[in-house]
């Protein structure tokens, strides 16, 4: 049974950049339905610029947002999660903290824009693109019937989203 709305918590290690956007890119375009959210095993305690710089290029809001402990989603009163996602290879491979409610999970990873050396245009053009990939898998995400899939087949279709070459 999902919730209403349906929360999301996106996590990468340091909830500065890849993690963010995506909160961001749900939470303006799942409308009442999603609610997201994003946090980090071992958060960096302030927003990459870029990420604000890409943000706010594609007018998405950046007030509110801040690097978070993913601890803050495993506590009594937290928000129940239905979806979590992570978004980068180091925190897929770490161990989570226990979740209440048992969300469904999948690794959707996608290379950190923030470690791109070069001018400003190609590490714009890699925060684009993370932010294109973040986009269209989480278009195909709100897409999904979640109400009535099967739990292995939805499993299986959120798998496909974050391997899927788009």
């Amino acid at each position: 049974m999902l919730g209403s709305p349906i929360t999301v918590l996106f996590l990468c290690t340091h909830n500065s950049c890849r993690s963010v956007i995506a909160e961001s890119i749900l939470n303006a375009t799942g409308g009442d339905r999603f609610q997201a959210f994003s946090a980090g095993s071992h958060p960096s305690g302030r927003i990459n610029a870029g990420a604000i710089d890409l943000l706010e290029r594609k007018g998405y809001p950046i007030t509110g947002l801040r690097s978070k402990a993913w601890d803050e989603f495993a506590t009594p009163g937290a928000p129940p999660l239905d979806f979590i996602f992570t978004v980068c290879d180091d925190a897929a491979g770490e161990s989570c903290p226990f979740w209440p409610g048992h969300p469904v999970s999948a690794h959707w990873g996608v290379a950190d824009p923030s470690r791109i050396d070069g001018s400003e245009d190609i590490r714009r053009a890699a925060f684009d693109e993370t932010h294109r990939l973040l986009y269209e898998r989480i278009s195909s995400f709100i897409n999904l019937p979640l109400e009535s899939l099967d739990p292995v087949t939805l499993k299986q279709s959120l798998k496909n989203i974050g391997t899927r070459p788009f």
